[in-house]
């Protein structure tokens, strides 16, 4: 009998092939060929790489962008993945796929509502989602260790007990969904019942720290942002003009119809990306004001709007992101057909990694104010979101953060590739950890001359930095 296409070919491999799979992709890929990192011959100039993007960016934000780069190797690093995808895109790698997040780095695993209301810890950034070779993530994960820990004047041993914790969760977790039922691996998430019982482990004010970080995150609901984001007018709630960060498209456009059509061009086509009981939901609302926001660090430069809609008063806010979607950095060292829109590739990506994705996420394709057709995704802006802070850590606090990192990942990689495959490839012992932690430290190098190498370019005037000489 035919099998539909539907079906994945893994299905039917036996677990017993499926590792032999996995084990034979070592010879491919060794993984003490991870150890290190030897930059290929006539590696781009990072500088260059960096202005490649920013062609495709709003011009009078990039220097804002280069500004926040330029405040430490760290905030250089969560700039830097179309960097980091050009060093490993040329490498050897496994072979072994997965959804891969694109942008791995610690920052990016946060507290997050689940559409039940349960607090739960997930990866949250997905702009650079795309199929590629699982270490790739585990590497980007790895180095934003090493890097924190520079930043917080750990040793380099304190630096590498970090990296190796979170290479050691990502393998031994990979090697418990390799046992499990394919749904429970589906269903399988990191809730705030999980992080008591890590907290459990750690000292009593660590303990405190987790708790309040869980209690903060419950506190940054859509009706704190609701407030600190719009004023009342006599038209009623508008969002407030905080230039150049927050500027209302009122004040982009001239005359009231343009206005009008600019605010309908954001929203076109999103709601048809929703399945169709969210689509009522958002029937409920009306449009009362958009305005362009920026956000991030590496996200700067790129359109992102934030849209206030109403439901019964002023007091009934929906306030929804909706942001740019350009093509992932990863995407040039990859197989395969590039999607139609890139908001569809963020969304279908995210909802294949994350267990707990927005009600509200969607994609749509809309004209900009300079005429030109973008692609855009939308997410309900600031519900329930917990961001760690790398600075305020002591080395024990990050080596456990980094384990919490390391087990969300695997969870992600094990719900679009092969946990049994993976598995087998990482094996029982530690040598893929041990060959990761002197990957972190050559990488968190690396980095380092990358961020002097951008800060030479502002002072030689080959580029502008906001607030940089």
């Amino acid at each position: 009998m035919a099998v539909p296409d539907v079906f994945d070919a893994r299905a039917a491999a036996s677990p017993a092939a499926r590792a032999s799979h996995g084990r034979r992709a070592r010879g491919r890929a060794p993984r003490s060929s991870h150890a290190g990192f030897t930059p290929v011959p006539g590696r781009p100039d990072p500088v260059d790489v960096l202005e490649r993007q920013s062609a495709t960016r709003l011009p009078e934000l990039v220097p804002v962008r280069y500004g926040r780069m330029l405040e430490s190797p760290f905030r250089f690093y969560r700039g830097a993945a179309a960097i980091m995808a050009a060093d490993l895109g040329p490498l050897p790698d496994t072979g072994l796929t997965v959804q891969l997040c694109g942008d791995a780095h610690l920052l990016n695993f946060r507290l997050l509502a689940s559409p039940e209301r349960h607090l739960v810890f997930d990866i949250n950034d997905f702009d650079e989602t795309h199929t590629g070779p699982f270490e790739w993530d585990v590497k980007r994960l790895a180095a934003s260790f090493a890097i924190a820990g520079r930043a917080n004047g750990f040793t380099v041993a304190e630096q590498s007990d970090a990296v190796r914790a979170c290479v050691a969760a990502y393998r031994l977790r990979m090697r418990e969904f390799a046992g499990m039922r394919t749904l429970d691996v589906w269903y399988a998430q990191d809730d705030a019942d999980r992080l008591r019982e890590l907290a459990s482990a750690l000292n009593a004010k660590a303990r405190r720290r987790t708790d309040e970080a869980a209690r903060k995150a419950r506190g940054r609901t859509h009706l704190q942002a609701y407030a600190k984001l719009t004023r009342a007018t006599p038209e009623g709630r508008r969002i407030e003009a905080d230039p150049p960060l927050v500027i209302p498209l009122r004040d982009l456009l001239d005359g009231a119809s343009a206005e009008e059509e600019g605010l309908r061009a954001v929203l076109d086509g999103y709601a048809r990306s929703l399945a169709s009981d969210r689509r009522h939901l958002l029937s409920r609302y009306r449009l009362v004001d958009v305005a362009r926001k920026v956000v991030g660090v590496g996200s700067v430069g790129t359109r992102c709007w934030i849209v206030l809609l109403l439901g019964r008063d002023d007091d009934d806010p929906l306030l929804l992101q909706a942001k740019e979607a350009q093509e992932s950095v990863l995407a040039p060292y990859t197989d395969g057909e590039e999607p139609d829109n890139q908001g569809r590739r963020v969304v279908e990506g995210q909802r294949l990694i994350q267990t707990t994705s927005d009600i509200l996420l969607g994609w749509t394709h809309a004209t900009g104010l300079d005429g030109r057709p973008r692609d855009f995704y939308v997410r309900q802006l600031r519900d329930w979101k917990g961001i760690a802070r790398p600075e305020t850590m002591d080395p024990g606090l990050l080596r456990q953060f980094a384990r919490l990192c390391g087990a969300s990942l695997a969870r992600a990689h094990a719900r679009s590739g092969d946990p049994v495959a993976l598995a087998a490839y990482l094996g029982r012992g530690d040598r893929f950890d041990r060959a990761l932690a002197a990957f972190a430290q050559d990488y968190a190098d690396r980095n380092e001359r990358d961020f002097a190498a951008l800060g030479g370019a502002v002072r030689a005037g080959r580029v502008r930095a906001e607030g940089h000489p």
